[in-house]
C-alpha cells in the first residue's frame, strides 16, 4: 500500500492498525493451545516405561491412562470399562479417523493394558498407541 502525503501534517492519526494485535493475539493462542495439552497431562503422574524407539507424541483425541492400582482414567476422569467403551463407540461415530493413546504406569500387569486394548479396539477404534517415556527420561 503507497504512502499518501497528508495535506494537514499537524492533525493527529485517527486509523488504527490492528494487524499487529492480530498477530500477537494469534502468536498467544498458538501457544496457550500447545502448553494447554502439556499442562493436562503433566498434571496426573504416571511413572511411563522407557523404551529405545519412543518416537513423537501423535495428536490425541482419546487419552486412556491406567493407573499403578488398575485403574482407569479417561481424559483426566475417572471411569469404568463399560464407560470407555462408550465413550471410544461415541469418538469413533464421531470422527472415523479417531484414535487413542494408551499410558500405563509400568508397575500394571500386562494383562490389564491388554484388556483396555480389547475394550478400545472394541469399540472400533484401530488406531491406537501406547504412551512410553524416551530412554533417559526416568
Amino acid at each position: 500500500m503507497a504512502a499518501a502525503l497528508d495535506p494537514n501534517p499537524d492533525e493527529a492519526i485517527s486509523a488504527i492498525n490492528v494487524t499487529p494485535f492480530v498477530d500477537v493475539v494469534l502468536v498467544l493462542l498458538i501457544i496457550l493451545m500447545v502448553t494447554s495439552t502439556e499442562i493436562v497431562r503433566r498434571s496426573i503422574q504416571v511413572d511411563l516405561p522407557t523404551a529405545a524407539a519412543a518416537g513423537q507424541a501423535v495428536p490425541r483425541t482419546l487419552n486412556v491412562l491406567v493407573a499403578a492400582d488398575g485403574a482407569l482414567i479417561l481424559d483426566g476422569a475417572p471411569a469404568t470399562e463399560a464407560a470407555l467403551y462408550d465413550a471410544a463407540a461415541q469418538a469413533k461415530r464421531d470422527d472415523p479417523e479417531v484414535r487413542a493413546v494408551i499410558s500405563a504406569d509400568q508397575r500394571v500387569a500386562y494383562q490389564r493394558v491388554v484388556a483396555v486394548i480389547d475394550v478400545v479396539k472394541g469399540a472400533g477404534v484401530s488406531r491406537f498407541a501406547l504412551d512410553v517415556a524416551p530412554r533417559g527420561a526416568e
